[in-house]
This record gives C-alpha cells, sequence and structure tokens, in this order.
C-alpha cells in the first residue's frame, strides 16, 4: 500500500492499477527491455503520458512489470536513443515534447520515382566535354578550365516533363564515363551512380523557386512557374566530389512529408 500511495502522488497510479493490460510476455521470444520499450512507447503514443510529463521512476518500473534495474535502464537508452524523452539528472525521465525543428522531411516525389524506376525514364538532351568554368570548378574542387563531362537530361512521366536536369561530371579519360551516362535511363540509375563513377555519399539542398524561360519550355509550364530546385553533390569514398548538378521539378510533382512526435510502438 506504501508504494501505491507513493506512485499516487507522483501521478502514476493509473499505470500502476492498469498495469495488467500493459505486462511483459515472458513466453515471448522478444527480449523483455524491447517490451518495455514498444509499452512506453504505446502509453506515449495514447497519451498515456503527454509531452513534458514524468515517466515512472526505474524502481517503479521494475515493480510494474517485474523486471530488473538493467532491463528497464537499457529500455529507457533506447527511448533516449530515439529521441521518445529526455532525462534531467537528479529529476529523472521526460517524454520529450514536439519539435518542428527536428523534424526530417522526405522528398516524396523523389522517393517514389526512385523506387519505381520504369515510372519516369530519363530522356537525355545533351552530353559533351567541356572546359570547368570557375564556378564548376569550385563546386568539383578542381582548377578552372580542367575537363568536365556537362549532361542535361529530362525526366518524363508518360507524356509530361516532369523534372530538368543538368550535371558535370569529372572527366577521366580511362573510364567510359559518357558512355555510361548515356546508358542511365531512371533515376534510380542516375543518383545511384552508373557503374563508372564511384558515389559513395552526397549532398542535397532544397530551394523554392520560378522557371526559367528554358526550363518552363522544356517542362511545359508557364514561365515563372513555381518549383523546387535540388542541387546535389555526390562524393566518392575518399569524400571527393565526384558530380555536381541540379533538379528543377514541377512543384505540382513533388512533395516533403514528415512524421513528428511519438509513433505507434512497433509489433
Amino acid at each position: 500500500m506504501e508504494l501505491k500511495a507513493e506512485i499516487d502522488r507522483e501521478g502514476v497510479g493509473s499505470i500502476f492499477r492498469d498495469s495488467d493490460h500493459w505486462q511483459i510476455d515472458r513466453q515471448s521470444f522478444e527480449p523483455a527491455y524491447r517490451q518495455l520499450v514498444n509499452i512506453l512507447k504505446s502509453q506515449i503514443a495514447a497519451g498515456r503520458f503527454r509531452a513534458g510529463s514524468q515517466l515512472p521512476s526505474e524502481a517503479q518500473l521494475c515493480q510494474l512489470y517485474h523486471v530488473s534495474p538493467m532491463t528497464v535502464r537499457r529500455a529507457i537508452n533506447i527511448l533516449l536513443d530515439q529521441g521518445r524523452v529526455t532525462t534531467a539528472q537528479g529529476r529523472g525521465t521526460f517524454v520529450k515534447g514536439l519539435d518542428m525543428s527536428e523534424a526530417v522531411f522526405q522528398l516524396q516525389g523523389l522517393k517514389d520515382y526512385i523506387i519505381q524506376p520504369d515510372r519516369a525514364p530519363v530522356n537525355l538532351l545533351e552530353a559533351r566535354v567541356l572546359p570547368a568554368a570557375e564556378r564548376v570548378a569550385r563546386k568539383l574542387g578542381i582548377e578552372p578550365n580542367r575537363w568536365v563531362v556537362y549532361i542535361r537530361r529530362l525526366l518524363m512521366e508518360q507524356d509530361t516533363p516532369i523534372s530538368y536536369h543538368r550535371e558535370y561530371l569529372l572527366y577521366d579519360p580511362r573510364r567510359p564515363i559518357v558512355e555510361g551516362e548515356l546508358a542511365v535511363t531512371s533515376l534510380e540509375g542516375l543518383i545511384r551512380g552508373n557503374g563508372q563513377s564511384i558515389v559513395c555519399s552526397g549532398s542535397m539542398t532544397i530551394e523554392a523557386v520560378t522557371v526559367r524561360d528554358e526550363e518552363a519550355q522544356l517542362l511545359q509550364t508557364p514561365p515563372h512557374s513555381p518549383a523546387f530546385l535540388v542541387e546535389h553533390v555526390f562524393r566518392d569514398f575518399d569524400d571527393c566530389p565526384v558530380s555536381w548538378g541540379w533538379f528543377v521539378w514541377r512543384a505540382d510533382h513533388i512533395k516533403f512529408t514528415a512524421t513528428v512526435g511519438p509513433q505507434p510502438a512497433e509489433h
């Protein structure tokens, strides 16, 4: 009774009384700490613990779910790593509130076109070797006037152009880069490399723009229509740039999605 009274004073008595609904399955192959993680995530998602509220203490969780302190600590550490909770020295563990600055957005249109390579075939408009202008050289970390491969492409969905792509790649006469680029027929192949470029990592920057005259003509949209410019730099295993370019996407063919806040527990 003393433990129950203590829990009631801390505002978690209902959890203690309803704990039969959230028990560790001793017959499950899933480890107890993982089950505890999912129990706490489910309770957070259900509003049983709201943003800023304190979770039961380590001793209370041990008592509620008949687990060891090590199991509780392991579960809490996983919730910390997932950004579900925060801890305050000497105070306890608290449910983390929404933080829009931590939202990770996905380019849903881009993702869909990558996983469905036949949906948006790539049409090659131009491919030639030319000396790097100052801006191109700076982006690729090379000396101006060094030879680079310049490529222009158009991505189509059925009969509708949806993205105009321009790219500069380091030219290496020992490798058939141009021939490899000519073989690229999908967005997936374009981003992951053509087999001749060794792409290990990259970065992307997104900017809202309006299309210029050339872009408007190719994308079959009125001049100054809204669009998203997605600039990219791809690097090799030595973290050296191997290509720089940008997509101009029609705004009606790409969107941003993000998940914010606690999500239902994994099953």
